[in-house]
Formats: C-alpha cells, structure tokens, sequence
C-alpha cells in the first residue's frame, strides 16, 4: 500500500517534471548571431548562439537551434528619428521571443489578430543590435563620456557635460553651417583687400 509521503512526492516529482517541460518549451531571450541582413525588409537571419541540451532515446545530445528567419530588427527610433547602423554577417544581437504571434503586426502594423494562437514561438522574435560575447569587446572604453565611435576608434563623437569633440580623419559637412550666430558660408570679412596676405578668424 502507497504511504501518504511516497504520494506527495510522487506529485511533487509530477509537478517539477511539469514545470520543467513547460520552461524547456517556453522561449524568452538567447544570444544569436547575425548571418544575413536585407537592407529592403530591415530583417535579418539569426543563428540562437546557445545549443539545448536534448534526450533522445536515453541520450542525451547538444543541438543548435534551428536558424530564425526574417526577424525584425531594433534600433532607437522615435518622433520621426532613427540610428541606423550597418549590420554584418557574424554581428552578435540578443533575440527576444514575443508572447503572440506576430505575423500580422509585421506584415500591417497597426492593431491586428493573432494570425496564429502561439506563446514565445521561435517564430515571433526580435533582434535587439549591440550586446556582445567577451572575445568582442569595446577597445578603449570612455568611462566618462557620452561616444558614437567606430569599433577600430578611428572616428568618434564624445560628448561631456558642456563640450562635444568630433575626431575622424576626414569630416564634411553639407548644407548651411552657423556657429555662434553666423553663417559660416555667407560671411564676410570687411576692412581687407585682395592680395596675398589672409584674413584673420572670424569676429
């Protein structure tokens, strides 16, 4: 006859076996690295960077995730601005799961039904642009200051409280320029004449 303990921890086991197929089915964020990018869709396609761990007949064997096709990707954007950045094949991003599907969403915007009843599938993920492994660091952190720079820090906009410094080996600029309150294309010096000397800065 089964004692009243072997049934509770026989529901117990029951109960950790449940909640353990459910986390093992249930998709919420992996790292991933890009393997292409459409520039016309804004999508890319993604391979999950952590393989799972599966039984198989009583062995147990690492498989990689299957390759994530057409996935949107993030980038700031708000109020009529966006940061874009190119992407390259074997550029790390994090891939976040939606709880619904997507489908309808991606294809309309706007508010839309669900085109499938699925939670967290792998089918409905985001690439979120700019985490990165430890081999990928960021050489010559700025620890007290605001940059937009190239990886290599060839070029870079650095940003502190009352002061902006822009650093590249060629910068253009198109379009009017003001500084200080004048036009840098339409001012004039007055009190010169032509000849070989130069003007002095402007006033």
């Amino acid at each position: 006859m089964i004692t009243l303990q072997e049934m509770m921890n026989d529901s117990l086991a029951d109960k950790d076996l449940l909640q353990r197929n459910t986390s093992t089915k249930m998709r919420v964020a992996v790292p991933g690295i890009i393997q292409s990018f459409n520039a016309d869709e804004q999508t890319v396609t993604v391979q999950p960077a952590i393989r799972e761990l599966i039984n198989i007949n009583g062995e147990q064997r690492w498989f990689a995730l299957p390759l994530l096709l057409d996935v949107p990707i993030v980038f700031p954007r708000a109020g009529g601005f966006v940061i874009t950045m190119p992407i390259n094949t074997g550029d790390e991003c994090l891939v976040i799961f939606a709880d619904s599907c997507i489908d309808a969403w991606w294809q309309s915007g706007d508010v839309q039904n669900q085109v499938e009843i699925r939670r967290h599938d792998l089918s409905d993920a985001f690439a979120i642009l700019g985490c990165w492994s430890q081999p990928n660091v960021v050489s010559g952190y700025n620890t007290g200051a605001l940059q937009i720079r190239s990886l290599d820090g060839g070029s870079a906009i650095t940003m502190t409280s009352g002061s902006i410094d822009l650093s590249a080996g060629s910068i253009t600029i198109n379009g009017s320029t003001t500084i200080e309150g004048i036009s840098w294309m339409g001012h004039k010096h007055s009190g010169v004449e032509s000849g070989d000397a130069n003007t002095g800065g402007i006033a």
